[in-house]
């Protein structure tokens, strides 16, 4: 773990260094850039719970209002000018149309006094049809490439989300199982946002594709990001 760039930060966060570029892991699982004041948060994932609804799984209702609870939570402590969103923010094509109201206007009103991007992801594809801000599919940044699914090739300075990374960190009296950030230094994975998104465990084989060496793990606390090295996780 010594090899790598990493400081803890006054907020809680954790600054790391990504392709020689330092950006900041905050507690609640989004990533701030500082010299464009941009907040990105990735795999939202809006709307799943009347996905499954539909589907005939009943599950509350109220994912949606938690996850926009956070999410307005987190631009007010940041207050950017840009709010990027990293891919499938609505769980499927039709979640936008099934937004409550109420819903849909907090959405539209974190476009007031800055500049929203919305990265389409696997879930996703068409992007928003109703909401304000900018549909595309990647973004450049302080000469980071911002996509939502990671590459195989795993090129350097790639900031991705999709595989809504976890971490089980083995401790004296057990061990614990929360989302992280991970990197090799060179890319970074962020995790997901979205209350039901769940988490896949980075020792899962679906990482090793997108990073070149055994990873660090930005993980989350309640109040505090966390730097754990390889030999300190396990698997599930």
């Amino acid at each position: 773990m010594s090899a790598y760039r990493f400081a803890h930060h006054a907020s809680g966060g954790l600054l790391v260094h990504v392709a020689g570029v330092e950006v900041l892991c905050r507690p609640a699982g989004s990533l701030w850039l500082e010299a464009w004041r941009a907040l990105i948060v990735a795999d939202l994932h809006l709307e799943k719970g009347s996905a499954y609804a539909e589907r005939g799984q009943m599950l509350p209702p109220f994912d949606t209002r938690e996850t926009l609870d956070r999410l307005e939570a987190e631009v007010a402590k940041s207050q950017p000018a840009i709010l990027v969103f990293l891919g499938d923010t609505f769980h499927d094509g039709a979640g936008e149309a099934r937004l409550a109201p109420a819903d849909g206007r907090r959405l539209a009103a974190l476009a007031e006094g800055r500049t929203l991007v919305w990265v389409v992801g696997n879930h996703d594809a068409e992007g928003p049809r109703e909401l304000p801000g900018e549909v595309v599919t990647g973004l450049s940044l302080c000469g980071l490439t911002f996509l939502h699914e990671p590459t195989t090739s795993a090129g350097a300075g790639e900031v991705a989300g999709h595989l809504h990374p976890c971490a089980k960190v083995r401790s004296r009296g057990g061990a614990v199982r929360r989302r992280c950030f991970v990197t090799d230094g060179e890319r970074l994975i962020l995790p997901a946002f979205g209350t039901y998104a769940g988490g896949l465990n980075i020792c899962d084989a679906a990482f090793a594709p997108h990073l070149a060496r055994p990873p660090l793990a930005a993980v989350l606390g309640a109040d505090r990001v966390h730097a754990v090295g390889w030999r300190s996780l396990r698997g599930d």
